[in-house]
């Protein structure tokens, strides 16, 4: 298992954060994208097997259970977009996110990168916490916006 990051803190609680893809639980994951996020609502599960395959990807697990989950689309040397965020409501309010995001940002294979960068409706308060801040030039930006329904 290659677990990325051990906080005391969370370890004694029973909690890991792993990249290793074969501790995903698919189902919950995609059941809590498909059916509970605002901004992955429908996606098909094969189409998720595919982003989780092609990105890296950050799980929490409390005793081999998932709790949380994010990924992070990444040439690994200048670019990083970090996506699919989530902490599970039994798991909220322990300081979770924070850790996944620390835990994100700390690691060995992102580091140096030259822009970071996700998407929000109701977190800024927590990514905020790790130096994101609004686009500072979003006329440089462009998007093609296809909803999954």
């Amino acid at each position: 298992m290659k677990t990325v990051m051990n906080d005391n803190h969370f370890l004694e609680k029973g909690y890991i954060i792993s990249t290793d893809k074969t501790l995903i639980d698919f189902d919950v994951v995609h059941h809590y994208l498909a059916n509970e996020s605002y901004w992955a609502q429908g996606i098909p599960a094969e189409r998720l097997r595919n982003a989780i395959e092609n990105s890296m990807c950050f799980g929490i697990y409390k005793q081999n259970k998932q709790a949380g989950f994010a990924r992070v689309v990444t040439d690994k040397a200048t670019f990083a977009y970090i996506c699919d965020v989530f902490v599970l409501p039994e798991h909220r309010r322990l300081g979770l996110s924070k850790w996944l995001i620390q835990t994100i940002k700390q690691h060995p294979e992102l580091q140096g990168l030259r822009r970071w960068s996700l998407a929000t409706s109701d977190a800024h308060g927590l990514y905020e916490q790790f130096g994101f801040k609004e686009i500072s030039r979003p006329e440089r930006w462009m998007e093609i916006f296809t909803p999954y329904k």
